[in-house]
């Protein structure tokens, strides 16, 4: 069977680009797309679109979120491929193009923070970017304050979500 006669759900997600919109998909999606199809089989879970998202970016509003998955749910089952995922965000990306730092930049400014390469910020690493990013000296218990409103998930450290959110809010 030929690419056309591909069906919509059995795009080729391996190749990085929908057939509706060959050679124009931005990296950032698939790459996204592609690090939450965790077990590979062309689709994510509603459940990860925020953090999919923000992978990218994209800091989508708790209203967008769920009425971006009770779309999901009704129309495509609780799951998404990458053509409808792309479907879903164009028109938010394009957007918020003029205002996002792409996720490439975001990750290589993590990394020269995470500067034990562990894949999180401690409180000394926390210190040292918010230097960077703010340009001021903050005292330790301005870090430890900084630190308990980004922490999301309270394990004492920032991962890569949690900077991005730190960003988004400044």
């Amino acid at each position: 069977m030929g690419e056309r006669g591909l069906q919509r759900d059995q795009c080729c997600v391996n190749s990085g680009l929908p057939h509706h919109n060959p050679g124009h998909l931005p990296t950032e999606i698939s790459e996204a797309f592609t690090e939450f199809d965790r077990d590979r089989d062309g689709y994510i879970s509603y459940k990860d679109l925020g953090e999919c998202m923000r992978t990218m970016g994209y800091m989508a509003t708790e209203m967008e979120l769920l009425e971006m998955n009770q779309q999901i749910k009704m129309k495509f089952g609780g799951r998404v491929n990458l053509d409808d995922f792309v479907d879903l965000m164009a028109p938010r990306l394009l957007k918020e193009t003029a205002q996002m730092v792409g996720v490439k930049e975001l990750k290589y400014a993590f990394k020269e923070l995470d500067r034990n390469g562990d894949g999180t910020l401690c409180t000394s690493e926390l210190e040292y970017a918010v230097t960077q990013i703010l340009g001021e000296k903050l005292t330790k218990e301005e870090i430890q304050e900084v630190l308990r409103d980004i922490d999301l998930n309270g394990d004492g450290r920032v991962d890569f979500d949690e900077f991005v959110m730190m960003l988004s809010v400044r």
